[in-house]
């Protein structure tokens, strides 16, 4: 067997072969490093720039066009279309459908005079079914998914407070909300601001048996079980604690806490946030 002898210049070679591999992993360590930097950048700048928009349908059971716009508001809740966006989604009953045959079980009056409420803010002059109002500002027939989505994408480059919510008791007939607003933007001139709560369910169905949609079975996302004020805001910042009773028939895994900040006359949203009430159902 023939053994290989070093030549005389193997150390030198050793220690050029070094160096350079050494010069190498510096250069590959700091490439990652820099590459972690801005793939954590990325995902910094992506988490600040998310905007929380409201959108809210008017609509009825009772009303034969309002189908196809409950449809789009549960593709805004649940697959979440626009990119950098989060779509808080409420779906609000209005009662003045109940009269022409069919009552809906999810209506209220203050959902019919919350939208009345908008026609003299946004100067509408009257009312209809199924409307869509997306951060209080921007109406439309809610049947229309590209105004929908060119009206969030809007909406959502307005700058708006922070809103954060957190669970901090929940019990099977109740729970309690940490609501924290910080950074609001500036009020309108000679309005105020009311913090609002709404607890939402999804997941809902109707068999309708009379009216423009009898013999329909018809599915529902968002929508508004309760809807109350939880304080008014004045300055940058709000905190509160409410609590708030469930109802033994809603399902609690299909239920969310939504708060937003909304100016009284404008009817101007500046701020939303939603969080599951049940996460761990």
């Amino acid at each position: 067997m023939k053994v290989k002898h070093d030549h005389p210049r193997d150390p030198i070679r050793a220690f050029l072969a070094g160096s350079l591999l050494l010069l190498v992993s510096v250069v590959c360590s700091a490439f990652a490093q820099t590459a972690g930097d801005l793939k954590g950048g990325v995902e910094s700048v992506k988490s600040a720039t998310t905007q929380a928009v409201l959108v809210e349908l008017f609509t009825s059971e009772g009303c034969s066009s309002c189908p196809p716009a409950d449809r789009v508001l549960t593709n805004l809740d649940q697959n979440q279309p626009v990119r950098g966006v989060q779509v808080i989604a409420l779906s609000e009953h209005v009662d003045y459908w109940n009269r022409l045959g069919w009552k809906d079980p999810f209506s209220s009056a203050q959902f019919s005079q919350r939208q009345a409420q908008y026609a003299q803010a946004l100067g509408a002059g009257n009312f209809y079914t199924p409307q869509m109002i997306v951060d209080g500002r921007i109406e439309f027939v809610g049947s229309k998914l590209p105004t929908a989505l060119d009206a969030i994408a809007k909406a959502a480059r307005v700058p708006k407070a922070n809103v954060s919510l957190a669970v901090k008791t929940l019990t099977p007939n109740s729970f309690v909300l940490t609501v924290q607003v910080e950074n609001l933007p500036g009020i309108s001139r000679g309005d105020k601001a009311d913090v609002m709560l709404a607890i939402t369910e999804s997941g809902l169905m109707s068999r309708v048996a009379r009216g423009e949609n009898s013999g329909r079975d018809l599915a529902h996302s968002s929508v508004t079980r309760k809807l109350i004020k939880i304080g008014d805001i004045e300055g940058s910042a709000f905190s509160a604690q409410p609590s708030i009773r469930l109802e033994s028939f809603w399902k609690r895994p299909q239920l969310k806490a939504v708060v937003f900040v909304q100016e009284r006359s404008s009817r101007r949203v500046l701020g939303a946030a939603e969080l599951r009430v049940s996460p761990s159902d």
